[in-house]
């Protein structure tokens, strides 16, 4: 179970949204005395592991997109003018490259993922990205572009119109409207396979399943599961990640519908604590089976405030000598306050984590400098791990 909050300014108010938020998610339960809500649940084994084989491919091309209302590279770009010129050669035109004007193409890297057991003649997304200074790419379509693995093999050819779902407006005087970001798109369906990588997800007879988040306790789980539906031995756990699975007799001209029933089994799934936080955005993820031993927390805030008022100094009335001037008053206000001494006690649920760290009264990004360092004392029997 996972808990998710940002920092607020406002420290009652951001404890109020932490507490509605435990009320609402059920973690508030095990304090009142009810029957805990974190008890292990299963998944399905295609929800927890991906089968060996399968993993898609990443492909990458370079290619130009040609329609654009203004909006694409500007003549500075050599490397689109040259890229041009070079696509026209192919189509035996010749023209000189000083005399094209690219604001109306833009060069873009094309992007994309195979899956290894996709057969010739099939279809998949592809992504569009600007390289260089087009600030738009709405209204353009990507002409024909080889598509690669990492060792050089074409594996697809895309081309199509490019959908970026938003839009970028500029108007005179430098006013502009933007929605969304327009510099990147999708060609649904735009890429058609020219060759597949000739994956297999048998292997020997055998197929393996690859844990999303490898765990001892879950690779466990998963081969027992499966044990337990086709028989003792058919499948072993060969690692915290991967579970081998010997195809039954009976399955052997039909892997797909094995594979198939396999992957509806459910099975316990576990993982180690973790507690995930992004300073930059004030986010703490908080997981199960987080632990905080014992400790004292001191937290203290110093609070320095500069207030400038200006005035104005006039001399009297009828004076030929002296002139109006502005004063500044300066007034510095300092508050320190006492830092307070909590005690943590023993505490083994998420509920009684955020509880503790919201009794501190502490923003979120105070919190996580305060998890650091219990995790330093050895007060926090989880995994920090910062994005």
């Amino acid at each position: 179970m996972i808990l998710k909050f940002h920092g607020n300014h406002n420290k009652v108010q951001g404890t109020r949204s932490v507490i509605i938020c435990l009320i609402l998610t059920g973690l508030l339960m095990p304090v009142l005395g009810e029957t805990s809500v974190a008890a292990e649940s299963d998944s399905r084994i295609k929800d927890l592991a991906r089968l060996s084989g399968t993993t898609p491919e990443p492909l990458v091309g370079y290619g130009l997109v040609v329609g654009l209302n203004g909006t694409g590279d500007g003549s500075s770009s050599q490397m689109t003018i040259n890229s041009l010129a070079g696509m026209l050669e192919k189509l035996d035109v010749t023209v000189d490259p000083a005399l094209l004007k690219p604001k109306n193409v833009a060069a873009v890297i094309v992007t994309g993922k195979l899956d290894p057991n996709v057969m010739e003649g099939s279809k998949i997304d592809v992504t569009v990205e600007s390289m260089n200074d087009a600030s738009s790419l709405e209204g353009g379509r990507l002409v024909m572009t080889p598509m690669k693995a990492h060792d050089g093999t074409l594996c697809v050819l895309a081309q199509g119109a490019i959908s970026i779902g938003g839009f970028n407006i500029k108007g005179g005087a430098g006013n502009s409207f933007r929605k969304n970001h327009s510099q990147a798109g999708i060609i649904p369906n735009g890429g058609i396979v020219k060759k597949g990588l000739g994956g297999n997800f048998v292997s020997n007879g055998t197929v393996s399943w690859l844990l999303n988040s490898p765990d001892f306790t879950t690779s466990s789980e998963v081969a027992k599961a499966i044990n337990k539906s086709f028989g003792v031995g058919v499948a072993k756990a060969l690692g915290s990640g991967n579970v081998e699975v010997a195809i039954p007799l009976e399955f052997r001209e039909q892997p797909v519908m094995f594979v198939a029933q396999m992957g509806e089994i459910r099975a316990r799934s576990d993982a180690p604590a973790r507690v995930v936080l992004n300073e930059r955005t004030g986010t703490i993820i908080i997981g199960k089976n987080v632990i905080l031993k014992e400790a004292a927390v001191a937290h203290g805030n110093l609070k320095v405030v500069v207030n400038t008022t200006f005035g104005v100094s006039q001399p009297s009335s009828f004076s030929n000598r002296g002139s109006t001037v502005v004063t500044p008053n300066v007034q510095t206000d300092v508050d320190d306050r006492e830092a307070r001494v909590l005690r943590v006690p023993n505490t083994n649920t998420v509920a009684d984590v955020v509880a503790v760290l919201n009794d501190i009264g502490a923003s979120a990004r105070d919190i996580i400098a305060i998890l650091e360092a219990l995790k330093q004392a050895g007060s926090l029997q989880a995994d920090l791990i910062l994005m």
